[in-house]
């Protein structure tokens, strides 16, 4: 059907209107439903070891995110390095990972984002030595327990190894962590364990309950805080781990980093909220070194920290995700996604379009009287052999256009007049016809 036979004004007009809003409604439902269907309801988590404290949290991510609908599986690994390593390949299944500051390199951060940085993980290095130590370099030319191939903890020391000159051509390196480099200590197989995590990561709590086993406090701890943007400078008051048995006995100068949780960029936005949500139920309170809801938090660590994260932290959840389920706030929010920006076509058209309309209808009618306006100044203006035959012509050709052009009642008259003036047009030529001056006949112009 024509466009100028779609009148919109009027109850016709009305209901038009209202059909299409209805019709947009619908979309902007529908396209909600298509989105929401497309939020993941499964994703894997990469931990680490069995008796490493990232095991331990995820079970209960895994318990908060069920709430929700969403089912964690878990992928235990060696460690953050090797959870790393599977978050760079996208075939590896794993969509979020425990990473600390330290494990990626430089090149290879650009598909992954920081979701949040969740706690302190300080280095702790123990000895069993009589003497004490305060620097990284008095444990040259020994037997050191650096964490396995592909743990987090590896790759955290290595820097900081080569950096005091301490490389495998002049110490013994031994591919050991958490509970087996703790042993291997205590035994005497080596004489120095380096452990990175929480004060309550185990092999930790029981280190600092050894009797036999020193804790190093650095000298330099500063530097190390200036020479790696990752590393951050600890203070263990004395007391803070056992006020009963005085542990530690005296202030420790410690340097760390922080845990994370890292995913590839792309990430759902819903499956972020729920895991960033989790995370401050889970970090947020006050611990040894971490001050009350100082995290989690979006300050860079040493990995690009994810958009829809930051505008998460520093924002909250939405009104929805506050009062109603996850699913059905996830859908409602893609709704409004699709509706306003529909919202703001439509209003605009209702403006628009019956202008465009008018402009349409009235165009046609004004083509003619632009055509019938000069065939009339010819007319009026010609001298010497008068072409009748062209004119009569051309004046049938306006009158049947302007008798097929369908408008609504609204621009019935303007047609009518249309018509009217070629009539006069034509009284005009024939009384130019007869040597009569038109303007006699009172044929006179619009």
């Amino acid at each position: 059907m024509p466009l100028d036979s779609l009148p919109f004004g009027g109850r016709h007009g009305q209901l038009r209107w209202t059909l299409l809003v209805a019709a947009s409604v619908v979309f902007a439902f529908l396209g909600a439903w298509l989105l929401e269907s497309a939020i993941p309801r499964h994703i894997v988590l990469a931990s680490g070891l069995r008796d490493g404290m990232y095991h331990q949290y995820t079970q209960r991510y895994k318990e908060i995110l069920a709430r929700n609908g969403v089912t964690v599986e878990e992928r235990m690994t060696g460690g953050a390095d090797e959870n790393a390593r599977l978050l760079r390949d996208p075939h590896s299944g794993v969509d979020v990972a425990f990473v600390h500051g330290g494990v990626v390199r430089s090149d290879d951060r650009a598909s992954l984002v920081m979701l949040a940085a969740l706690y302190y993980e300080p280095l702790w290095i123990f000895y069993r030595d009589s003497v004490v130590h305060e620097h990284f370099d008095e444990f040259r030319h020994r037997r050191l327990a650096v964490g396995a191939a592909g743990s987090g903890v590896r790759a955290f020391m290595e820097p900081l190894l080569a950096a005091n000159g301490i490389t495998s051509l002049n110490s013994e390196l031994a591919p050991l962590g958490n509970l087996d480099a703790l042993r291997a200590l205590q035994t005497g197989e080596v004489d120095a364990a380096f452990l990175v995590g929480p004060a309550q990561f185990p092999a930790i709590w029981q280190a600092l309950h050894d009797p036999e086993l020193k804790l190093l406090s650095l000298a330099r701890a500063e530097a190390y805080q200036r020479r790696f943007p990752y590393i951050k400078k600890l203070t263990l008051p004395p007391g803070t781990v056992d006020l009963a048995l005085h542990i530690p006995d005296k202030e420790v100068r410690l340097i760390g980093t922080k845990a994370m949780l890292v995913s590839r960029d792309g990430l759902s936005p819903a499956i972020i909220n729920l895991l960033l949500e989790a995370a401050r139920e889970l970090h947020g309170n006050q611990g040894f070194f971490e001050a009350d809801d100082e995290f989690p938090n979006t300050s860079m660590v040493d990995l690009p920290v994810s958009v829809d994260a930051d505008r998460h932290h520093r924002f909250g959840p939405s009104v929805l995700h506050r009062y109603l389920p996850f699913a059905l706030a996830a859908y409602l929010e893609r709704v409004i996604v699709l509706l306003v920006p529909v919202v703001f076509i439509i209003v605009p058209l209702t403006n628009l379009l019956p202008r465009l309309y008018r402009w349409r209808v009235r165009s046609r009618i004004y083509h003619w009287y632009g055509e019938l306006t000069l065939l009339e100044r010819d007319v009026r203006t010609r001298t010497g052999p008068l072409p009748i035959e062209r004119w009569l012509v051309d004046l049938d050709r306006i009158d049947q256009a302007a008798a097929r052009i369908r408008a609504p009642l609204s621009y019935a008259s303007e047609a009518y007049t249309l018509r009217e003036h070629v009539g006069l047009v034509r009284r005009a030529m024939m009384a130019k016809a007869r040597g009569v001056d038109p303007d006699s006949d009172d044929l006179s112009s619009r």
